[in-house]
Order: C-alpha cells, then structure tokens, then sequence
C-alpha cells in the first residue's frame, strides 16, 4: 500500500527492505534516489508523503534516522 506512493515519485529509483538476523525486530529500510533533492524536497514535499506518514509512521518506534549517502568507487 505505501510502496506505489513512493515507487511513482520523480527520482526514485529502488526500495528495499532488510530484517536483522541477529536482532529480528531491527529493520533497514534503504531507498535510493536519482539525488538528495529527489527525496527532501520532491517526496517529502508531495501530498503522497503525507499519506506515506500516515500509513507508517506509527510502526517507527524509535523514529529512524534519515541520512543520506553516495556509492563509493
């Protein structure tokens, strides 16, 4: 339900999700971006974010940290 509301964003690229192994109830949560800006201020200035954080920001306990990074070569 929330994957299309990102998946349809300008940008974006690819979404994947990880479980820990040795701690089961930590996930990784790993979007990639055409760039920073994709994401801040395309995303998370669209009304599909705001229905992003409804669907999921209740399971968020604690909130994740946000960061941002680049492939190394």
């Amino acid at each position: 339900m929330a994957r299309p509301l990102i998946s349809r964003q300008q940008g974006f690229r690819s979404l994947s999700i990880s479980r820990s192994i040795e701690s089961p109830n930590l996930y990784l949560l790993l979007v990639e971006w055409d760039s920073v800006e994709a994401h801040s201020e395309g995303f998370r200035g669209s009304a599909d974010y705001e229905r992003w954080k409804e669907l999921l920001h209740h399971f968020y306990d604690p909130f994740p940290v946000v960061e941002h990074f680049t492939t190394v070569r």
